[in-house]
Order: structure tokens, then C-alpha cells, then sequence
């Protein structure tokens, strides 16, 4: 019934309780130690559900999809016919090939406008 302890030694302790206790507080001693037992069952239940509930979570959330990764950078496709280092950059035109241009001023700050009034 309870483990190793068999009937006889239930009976043992049920008369030692009865002498210490004595007859009217054996009944209520037997309410309080199945109320503390039922407590101790309900909340070792409790725990137990809570437990379960966590692991399944987890699982679930070690399921679930991980993101996509990231697409591999692509290189540049090679560019067919004649590259801009060889027909020249813009900017390089601009530095290399044109010439030397005066300064520009405006209207009121150009020198060689004679100023009114």
C-alpha cells in the first residue's frame, strides 16, 4: 500500500498515534494530513504541467523555420566592349584633355563690368 511499510506496521503506527493523541484529535490530525497531502499532490502537479509547457515551447520554437539566409553577394557582370578606363572617364576628359578657362564672376563682382550708381 504505501511502499515497504505493510498493514501491520500501519496498525503499529495508527495505536501509537491514538495514545498520543488521544481519540477526539486523531480525526481532525487525519483531515490536516490529507489536506496537506492533496496540497503537495496539486501543487507537484502544477509544477510538473508548467515544466511540460516550457519543454513544448521550446521544441516548438526549435522547429519552427529559421530565416532564410541571405542571398550570396553576386559579382558584377563583365562588361562587354570597350571599358571606361580605356575610352576615358568623364572626369578625365575634363582634367586632362580640355583647356584652361578664365574664371567666371558674377555680374556685380566681374571686374570688367563698370558698376552703376
Amino acid at each position: 500500500m504505501f511502499g515497504s511499510i505493510g498493514m501491520p506496521e500501519l496498525i503499529i503506527i495508527f495505536v501509537i498515534a491514538l495514545i498520543i493523541f488521544g481519540p477526539r484529535k486523531l480525526p481532525e490530525l487525519g483531515k490536516s494530513l490529507g489536506r496537506s497531502i492533496s496540497e503537495f499532490k496539486r501543487a507537484s502537479n502544477e509544477l510538473r504541467n508548467t515544466l511540460e509547457d516550457e519543454i513544448r515551447l521550446d521544441e516548438q520554437r526549435q522547429k519552427a523555420p529559421a530565416p532564410a539566409p541571405a542571398p550570396a553577394p553576386v559579382a558584377p557582370a563583365p562588361v562587354e566592349g570597350p571599358v571606361a578606363s580605356e575610352v576615358g572617364a568623364p572626369d578625365a576628359d575634363i582634367r586632362a584633355g580640355s583647356p584652361e578657362t578664365e574664371p567666371t564672376y558674377p555680374a556685380a563682382a566681374d571686374p570688367t563690368v563698370p558698376r552703376q550708381g
